[in-house]
């Protein structure tokens, strides 16, 4: 991206691969984006380890943050075509909430969630830096900060941040298609956006973009298999959750591995929300780590003294991944028992190592979740349909129902 700069102006114009220029549209804005706090999405991957399978998957959460914000323009701009009521503050407020919906994510996005963190989901997170930011900015966030925790009264602004049809997943299909080279990803946004429309307090889609929904979910379907759960990405990741477990081990029992100083708060210690909450230098070391400090540790931990951490990074670091098999049906206890002991005698572990080697856990793909938060479609009565119900296209009531695979994800022993 290409970020024009003038120190009078703050109404940038941004070069975007995706939807073309974008506009930061409001001062306040542009302030955010200049804050710490966003620029390290610059440094963290919006696909985490996809780059190993697909090769331009470099973009950064940076680039989707921005995108989303475009969106939320344009969807804020339909509505008021519409004669949908959205004051000034209301478009400054939830056009914020989507720019920072995902300050919260740590390194390589989603895979460190419950390895780096105990079990702290990054919206959390990104609740906490949208609080201290208010305070930064005497509580000009106050209004975003309701629309993202759904406090608004205004329910469909929260929806357009976070729903089964918001503008982050628009804007994600759209770029991770682009940078993939899945074309099946690809959505028509622009469609979708024409067509958005309020009753009743909930966004809707009106029923002449119902194809256009359609193909939404589809694309969605076909991005999580050939992208997201990938069995090359979802070995690659697995890797990394090992590597990471064995470096916080090898913390609590006493080694000190080379790690730059905000990671070693998180490789020496479990932390939990309630940390984050209480300690405000908890939150300011998250700040100061993104994929590059991984990336680094793993390098350097190649030469480790311990085998196991020593044989995980050089393996990653040289794409000697996992080797990975799906299955519809659980593998069984045999056949993992016996990869366990060609493991342990292939690498000479002990016993109680392989786990770091071979893991075995099922994949769901839910493309549209009708228990969730629904895609309502309005017809030309004035009725609400969920999608799954409007929609004439068989395949959408089966997209509906989870699709649920297994894995054995383990070491080659060829």
């Amino acid at each position: 991206m290409n970020l024009h700069r003038n120190t009078h102006n703050k109404r940038k114009i941004i070069n975007d691969p995706v939807h073309g220029f974008i506009t930061i549209p409001d001062e306040l804005i542009f302030d955010l984006i200049e804050h710490p706090y966003f620029q390290r999405l610059r440094r963290i991957k919006q696909l985490g380890l996809s780059h190993l399978v697909y090769p331009g998957a470099n973009h950064t959460r940076f680039h989707h943050a921005l995108g989303a914000m475009h969106l939320m323009t344009q969807a804020i701009a339909v509505l008021r075509s519409k004669d949908v009521e959205i004051t000034a503050e209301e478009q400054l407020g939830v056009t914020i909430a989507i720019l920072l919906h995902d300050i919260g994510h740590g390194p390589f996005s989603h895979t460190l969630e419950h390895s780096l963190l105990k079990s702290v989901h990054h919206e959390d997170i990104s609740i906490l830096f949208m609080e201290r930011l208010n305070e930064e900015f005497d509580n000009r966030l106050d209004l975003a900060l309701q629309i993202f925790k759904d406090e608004h009264p205004k329910k469909f602004l929260h929806q357009l941040v976070s729903s089964q049809l918001d503008m982050d997943r628009l804007d994600y299909l759209q770029r991770d298609s682009y940078f993939t080279g899945v074309s099946e990803g690809v959505v028509g946004s622009d469609r979708i956006i024409t067509m958005l429309n309020v009753a009743n307090n909930q966004l809707v889609i009106e029923a002449k973009g119902i194809y256009s929904i359609e193909n939404f979910i589809g694309a969605r379907r076909i991005m999580y298999w050939q992208v997201y759960m990938h069995k090359t990405v979802v070995s690659s990741e697995l890797m990394l959750i090992s590597i990471l477990r064995r470096a916080k081990y090898l913390y609590k029992n006493g080694h000190d591995l080379f790690a730059s100083p905000s990671l070693k708060v998180f490789l020496k210690n479990d932390v939990q929300l309630e940390e984050f909450r209480n300690n405000r230098e908890m939150l300011m070391h998250f700040a100061l780590i993104d994929d590059s400090d991984i990336s680094t540790s793993i390098k350097v931990w190649q030469s480790s003294e311990d085998k196991v951490l020593s044989i995980l990074c050089k393996s990653i670091s040289s794409r000697q991944l996992f080797k990975t098999k799906i299955a519809k049906d659980p593998f069984s206890s045999i056949e993992i028992k016996e990869l366990q002991l060609r493991i342990i005698n292939k690498f000479g572990l002990a016993e109680n190592e392989v786990d770091y080697f071979i893991t075995s856990e099922k994949l769901t793909n839910n493309a549209y979740d009708e228990t969730q938060q629904q895609i309502n479609i309005l017809n030309k009565s004035g009725i609400i349909l969920d999608i799954a119900q409007a929609s004439d296209n068989l395949n959408i009531m089966a997209l509906s129902k989870p699709v649920e695979k297994y894995y054995l994800c383990h070491a080659n022993v060829d």
